[in-house]
């Protein structure tokens, strides 16, 4: 074996090693996460029974339909058999209303994933290229344009930025409805119209981190002593740009893009609440409002199990793409 294949060989196993050691961080992670939400939403205020039997209930029906629920078993009991349920794919039942939660959520879930693909889909590119253009010409009006554009931006809340959109582009020019109240019997993006206002929001929320991360990222890379002796030689600056500056940052952007995606998912709620979407965000507030904690265990379970799961692909696309990140500790 040649020194050349004992390298790859080598590298290869630090590569699998370094997977199966975030894959079970994520496993450990979702376990811990796990036991937070079971003992959170048993913590939650109000009375299930009480609230589905009415104030009028009598002691023995609460007792008889807190049994029928399993609401008087032990916590731990429960915690178990919500934990097996998962694994098998059985979400339990709403006991709001009885449905099964899978049935429930199916199409909030894919309203939610559309809209948030979409602003991905606009953001992680607008993002790479505004912070690569600020980055390459630092301290021009370009840079200063952008990065106070930017910070603007960051300096107001998801459902100002909603409302400044829907006063804007509904109320002043009529443009696009102001709600987005979809019909559920119609795939999301399919109602284009309504997605307008709540896409622009994610991407206006979203877009500025991305932004400021990679230019930091390209910046430093171009203020490198290879990217100087590369100018010295008279290369040209578009190809050192691709070359020196983009190609060392793409494992880290990669990384910087998966907090991006996850950053998404987070301002759902915000954003679903201002444009009354029906997906997992108001599902969520609906469910902790009528202290039906088979739905909000479930959410905040799959909502974690996502970003876990995007973390980790992002890290992996990071080590793939990026030697210096890999490490044997």
């Amino acid at each position: 074996m040649t020194t050349r294949e004992r390298v790859a060989t080598s590298d290869t196993g630090l590569i699998a090693r370094m997977i199966l050691r975030r894959v079970a961080i994520g496993i450990g992670m979702l376990a811990v996460v796990s036991l937070l939400v079971f003992f959170a939403t048993q913590a939650l205020p109000g009375d299930i029974a009480r609230q589905l039997l009415g104030q009028t209930a009598t002691p023995e029906q609460l007792a008889r339909i807190r049994s029928e629920l399993g609401l008087d078993r032990p916590a731990i009991v429960q915690y178990l058999d919500w934990v097996s349920g998962l694994v098998t794919g059985n979400l339990g039942d709403s006991l709001a209303s009885g449905t099964p939660v899978s049935e429930l959520l199916a199409v909030r879930v894919s309203n939610t994933a559309a809209l948030v693909a979409i602003s991905a889909a606009i953001t992680l590119p607008l993002g790479v290229l505004l912070g690569t253009l600020a980055a390459r010409r630092s301290g021009s009006w370009q840079d200063v344009s952008i990065s106070s554009l930017m910070q603007g931006i960051l300096a107001l809340p998801e459902f100002v930025v909603g409302i400044v959109l829907v006063a804007v582009f509904a109320g002043l020019f009529g443009l696009v409805p102001p709600t987005s109240p979809l019909d559920p019997r119609e795939a999301a993006l399919a109602q284009g119209d309504l997605l307008v206002l709540p896409v622009a929001t994610m991407v206006l929320i979203a877009t500025p981190h991305l932004t400021e991360s990679v230019k930091t990222l390209v910046r430093d890379q171009l203020a490198g002593d290879h990217v100087r002796w590369a100018r010295l030689s008279g290369i040209r600056e578009s190809r050192i740009l691709g070359r020196y500056a983009l190609r060392n940052v793409a494992g880290p952007s990669a990384q910087v893009g998966g907090v991006t995606i996850n950053y998404l998912l987070g301002g759902t709620v915000a954003v679903e609440a201002v444009y009354s979407f029906p997906g997992i965000g108001s599902a969520l507030v609906a469910a902790v409002a009528g202290r039906d904690i088979v739905v909000v265990q479930a959410i905040a379970m799959g909502v974690a199990t996502v970003l876990v799961v995007t973390f980790l692909l992002a890290d992996l696309i990071g080590i793939l793409t990026d030697p210096r990140l890999r490490s044997t500790r």
